[in-house]
């Protein structure tokens, strides 16, 4: 493929996604990001404090979610369980993955629905883990009882959830399709809990991806047929 080539296709894959974000920060600079250099700082002050030896037990109580916590508290939690970066895993990867991904959702989508795609997707990971260990080892679907007691914490669900919903969004299809694919090699490679909870985070966003397209492409008929109606002097019938 030529130079030309490949420009065309990033152009086709990434020109809707770029002229969004570029066009936000351009006008705001890093004030069109807030939401994610706070979150940034927040998972680097908790990675601070859970390596000090009298911090580690005051941040998994604020942040550590584990299937065998009760519902109620595991709810509670997931809020900074985003921001408590996994223990054994090199916490650059975690500031990177929200300074990148997160930044890109916020300057493109906004604060309040990269929060809610963000939440959904740690939420449908966290709902599975339950699932999969009421299920049991038997269950195509199901874990070990011991899969309970693993610490469910950092953004990488929240992470998949947003890549794909922003790649759905600006029609930037083929880094969508790489983005289901990696998971699903993960999952193949290593079929642990994180790779199965982000699986269970790609469902969710594609469903509601789906959803969102299919009322997309609805209203506008139906904005056709009030028109029409309002035209001809007839009342708009309401569903």
């Amino acid at each position: 493929m030529t130079r030309a080539a490949l420009l065309r296709a990033a152009r086709t894959e990434w020109g809707p996604l770029y002229a969004a974000v570029w066009g936000t920060f351009a006008r705001k600079r890093l004030r069109s990001i807030p939401m994610t250099l706070t979150a940034v700082a927040l998972t680097a002050a908790f990675q601070l404090v859970q390596n000090q030896s009298w911090g580690y037990h005051p941040v998994q109580h604020l942040g550590s979610v584990r299937a065998e916590l009760p519902w109620w508290l595991a709810l509670l939690r997931t809020p900074l369980s985003l921001f408590v970066p996994a223990l054994d895993l090199p916490v650059w990867g975690a500031l990177a993955q929200i300074l990148i991904v997160f930044g890109i959702a916020e300057a493109s989508l906004g604060v309040r629905r990269t929060l809610a795609v963000a939440y959904l997707a740690t939420l449908a990971g966290t709902t599975y883990a339950r699932l999969a260990v009421a299920l049991g080892p038997d269950s195509p679907l199901g874990l070990p009882p011991h899969t309970a007691r693993v610490i469910d914490t950092g953004p990488s669900a929240a992470v998949v959830g947003l890549a794909v919903y922003v790649a759905w969004r600006y029609r930037a299809w083929a880094t969508c399709t790489v983005v289901v694919a990696a998971m699903v090699g993960e999952v193949a490679v290593k079929p642990n809990l994180a790779g199965r909870e982000h699986i269970a985070a790609l469902v969710a966003v594609l469903v509601l991806s789906g959803a969102e397209e299919l009322v997309r492409r609805r209203k506008p008929r139906g904005d056709a047929h009030r028109q029409r109606h309002h035209r001809s002097g007839a009342p708009a019938s309401r569903s």
